[in-house]
């Protein structure tokens, strides 16, 4: 599986990834779809950048059962095992899992969301706009062991055939969401994580330098041109790339070209687009060392990419 087909398994959103070590993408992944209910468990054997937005109908309800939490953030806050997660319609999410991270994730459309509020007598409108994404680690042990355990039910084989039927997965998702609503509503600012003042100076950093390379991708970019749009000096540009990503700004805007072309290839048409075309718009003029360093990530020529096609529901919105 390519990082354009994990991708496209959301489904509702367009999750944009970026490989943060030369490991080729490999994840195991499930999915389970029944009514409304879209089931993901996720174990990624790579590090790797992410970010996505949720469409105004979708909601995501997140359970951590496995992470490094050096390594894993959230918006620079630092994801730890046995986190929750909240993400409402309309939210960005910016995040790094570490290699061997697992996660399972349950996302319902915003109607469903709406009718649990409602019948768990919370009400049915939605928190503010600063609230949309949201992270916290339920202190009471009886909480965090129910939550567990209805986040492992949702991808775990049940009876000696080891295949769970649609109707037990679908109560389930269902039973989470309850649980996962009423242990957020019930956390106390003890149970939410904390980022430092310099965690989160890095982070604006981090952001400020990636959308700087993500707009002049198609040219060569300096280091002292990023530390002048940014505001800072090398040393610290250096700094919090290495806080949170564990790369250079060098080695991340190397990669983000190779994954941005990927994820081209991965998208186009070969009857209107070449590989030269694409991977010149990525800033990689050298075609012969673009090939050779693609294959040894992805597992195959940007040729072969490109000829395979789009998967099936890829970018739908």
């Amino acid at each position: 599986m390519d990082l354009a087909a994990l991708a496209g398994l959301l489904k509702v959103c367009d999750l944009d990834m970026v490989l943060l070590d030369p490991q080729g993408a490999c994840p195991t992944v499930e999915t389970y779809a029944d009514r409304d209910a879209l089931i993901y468990s996720v174990t990624p054997a790579f590090t790797f950048r992410g970010r996505f937005t949720l469409p105004p109908d979708w909601c995501l309800f997140g359970y951590v059962h496995q992470t490094d939490p050096d390594a894993s953030w959230c918006h620079g806050v630092s994801l730890a095992t046995g986190m929750v997660l909240t993400v409402l319609p309309g939210a960005g999410s910016e995040f790094v899992l570490s290699a061997g991270s697992r996660l399972t994730l349950v996302l319902i459309p915003l109607s469903a969301l709406k009718l649990c509020l409602s019948e768990l007598g919370l009400g049915a409108s939605l928190p503010a706009v600063g609230q949309y994404v949201r992270l916290f680690k339920p202190s009471g042990d009886a909480t965090a062991r129910r939550l567990e355990q209805l986040a492992a039910r949702l991808t775990s084989g049940s009876g000696q055939s080891g295949i769970q039927q649609p109707s037990d997965r679908l109560e389930g998702a269902s039973a989470y969401v309850r649980a996962h609503l009423m242990a957020k509503f019930a956390a106390t600012p003890d149970d939410r994580p904390r980022c430092s003042r310099g965690r989160l100076m890095h982070y604006r950093i981090l952001r400020r330098a990636e959308d700087f390379m993500r707009m002049h991708l198609h040219r060569n970019v300096y280091m002292q041109e990023i530390c002048h749009t940014v505001g800072v000096s090398e040393r610290t540009l250096r700094y919090a790339f290495d806080d949170l990503l564990g790369i250079s700004p060098n080695r991340y805007l190397s990669m983000l070209r190779l994954c941005t072309a990927n994820r081209s290839l991965s998208a186009s048409d070969a009857s209107r687009h070449s590989v030269k075309s694409i991977a010149l718009n990525c800033g990689l003029w050298d075609l012969s060392k673009f090939a050779g360093k693609y294959r040894r990530i992805f597992g195959e020529l940007p040729s072969d990419t490109l000829l395979r096609g789009p998967p099936v529901g890829l970018w739908r919105m």
